[in-house]
């Protein structure tokens, strides 16, 4: 069967002339409204498909090779990562499942380099060559590990083989890497490209070419005329760097920005943001997880399990006594949600799942009375063979919705009887204690790909973010079964998250919304949970378009 999606005259906006200025400002004069600058937090250093490793895999790199580096396709609104029909074209504009082990992508005739040069199936071989090697792009590689085989049919057809059946090949193939320009890197050696001239002027297939860099200032992109898709409205794209949230805001507030990431708590920022008529706010799914993590070893000997947590009907106590709907109304006011199992709201899978457990503490005191965990000595405290119900919570000072929230979860939990000792360590010895696991409950935050696929690194026995230590065979062997599902895979991923659950490694606490901002200047606003700024090329200036939802 093949897969494609109807081409829209939409995307074929009128080419505007713009005019690069020497210095990034908010829009001044015809050629100011035609430019956008972005506040951002983080600067884009090396923004290359199969380079964006190690220290370079940071948002602000991938903000800004989406726009340079097209893909084959790119995931749709229901962000919905299995099977083939979830996606939108790209560089290619039709797929076609060959059979349940084969892919073949044909290639938009259109799509072309920067330099004019045609994209071909011998670009889309020659970078999945290089990011399935390990010694060049190794976390691409374990990406990309069940892909067996892509190869070229012609210039335009390129063919993927994997080397099992599941229901993400397609997402495989076309989200993680964005095709590069063979002809101008093929003869650049591997470990020679990071300082190879193109990663300083990078050359693309997207709707946006590179302009300039001024490090510790903004990047600057300019409309690709040639974008096979049409021209972008806005000509200038510039994303200027001010690494602290406070700074960011105040620019946006001053209009020396037009739009800006997610803006800051407090919440009362929202408000001054709302009060700005030139301002609308953008309120976007995140892919933001914060939890609570209970260390299953002890933190003085790894080898030996938690004197107080290695019990499954402590931890469910903890969790019952908590109530995580008032602690989150009271931070995020409506801008979040209590989450049921790991999933943060850009998974799919957390369509359907059972309601979260709400505050019940009759039935977590039952638990602990169970458990022997009473307060003998009338202090208020519960204790158990003379040793008090006493635990320590670490979190980092650089989030302050964990710190606000810490404390919240210290006075609930006093009203069980838990004495909770907060701690709130620097970002450096927070992340070395969680690293180390020398801590009793560990207050995280994650950002997810929207594959649930990535829940195996932190809730299976041997996943690489698993510090608390939580093991469940049953667990991976539901994760195993859902990852590999071609049919059916939204009930196994259930089963698994109702697992998690019941054996309450942890307490899940917030999926928040992020809430970007955006001068009403610009129309047909629409920001993705994944690459907030991906759809700029089909924004528009000052109305043209009719308006579509804005966020998903």
């Amino acid at each position: 069967m093949t897969y494609s999606a109807p081409r829209t005259a939409a995307w074929a906006l009128p080419a505007i002339l713009a005019l690069l200025a020497p210095l990034p400002a908010a829009a001044q004069g015809s050629a100011g409204r035609t430019s956008i600058v972005i506040a951002t937090g983080q600067e884009s250093t090396l923004p290359v498909p199969t380079l964006m490793e190690g220290p370079y895999q940071s948002l602000a790199n991938s903000d800004v090779a989406d726009q340079l580096f097209a893909r084959l396709a790119q995931l749709g609104p229901t962000l919905i990562t299995s099977g083939d029909r979830a996606f939108d074209p790209l560089l290619a504009r039709s797929w076609t499942r060959r059979d349940s082990l084969t892919l073949a992508f044909d290639l938009d005739p259109r799509a072309t380099w920067h330099d004019g040069k045609p994209v071909t199936a011998k670009d889309v071989v020659f970078t999945f060559e290089r990011a399935r090697n390990p010694t060049i792009a190794p976390n691409l590689a374990k990406l990309l590990r069940r892909i067996a085989s892509v190869s070229a049919e012609g210039e335009r057809r390129v063919v993927f083989r994997y080397t099992e059946s599941y229901g993400e090949q397609l997402y495989d193939a076309v989200f993680h890497v964005a095709p590069l320009p063979s002809h101008l890197l093929a003869a650049i050696p591997p470990d020679s490209l990071p300082r190879a001239p193109f990663v300083q002027a990078p050359v693309g297939s997207g709707p946006y070419r590179w302009g300039r860099r001024v490090p510790g200032e903004f990047v600057e992109l300019a409309a690709n005329d040639r974008f096979f898709l049409g021209a972008p409205a806005v000509r200038r794209l510039i994303f200027r760097l001010a690494t602290d949230a406070e700074a960011r805001l105040n620019m946006l507030l001053a209009g020396n920005v037009d739009a800006s990431e997610n803006i800051p708590p407090p919440r009362s920022n929202l408000a001054r943001v709302a009060a700005d008529k030139d301002l609308r706010i953008v309120p976007v799914p995140s892919p933001v997880l914060g939890f609570l993590i209970f260390n299953q070893r002890d933190p003085h000997d790894r080898a030996q399990p938690h004197p107080i947590l290695r019990d499954r009907d402590v931890r469910r106590a903890l969790g019952l006594a908590l109530d995580r709907r008032l602690m989150v109304r009271a931070v995020f006011g409506n801008a979040a949600e209590v989450p049921f199992g790991p999933v943060s709201s850009i998974l799919w899978i957390r369509h359907g799942t059972p309601a979260p457990a709400a505050l019940d503490l009759d039935q977590a005191r039952k638990l602990l009375d169970a458990r022997g965990w009473t307060d003998h000595d009338s202090d208020g405290i519960r204790d158990r063979d003379g040793h008090p119900l006493s635990l320590t919570l670490i979190a980092p000072t650089s989030s302050a919705i964990r710190m606000q929230m810490s404390q919240m979860v210290q006075e609930q939990l006093r009203t069980l009887g838990v004495q909770l000792d907060v701690q709130r360590l620097e970002p450096p010895v927070y992340s070395e204690r969680r690293a180390a696991g020398t801590f009793d409950i560990d207050f995280a935050s994650t950002s997810q790909d929207p594959s649930p696929a990535g829940l195996s690194q932190g809730w299976t026995c041997e996943g690489g973010t698993n510090v608390g230590r939580f093991c469940d065979p049953t667990v991976d062997s539901l994760i195993e079964r859902a990852s590999h599902a071609a049919v059916g895979e939204r009930d196994s991923w259930h089963a698994a998250l109702r697992r998690i659950e019941e054996d309450a490694p942890a307490v899940f606490l917030y999926s928040p919304t992020f809430m970007y901002a955006v001068h009403r200047r610009f129309t047909n606003v629409r920001i993705r949970p994944v690459s907030a700024w991906l759809e700029l090329r089909e924004w528009t200036i000052g109305g043209g378009a009719s308006q579509r939802p804005t966020g998903y």
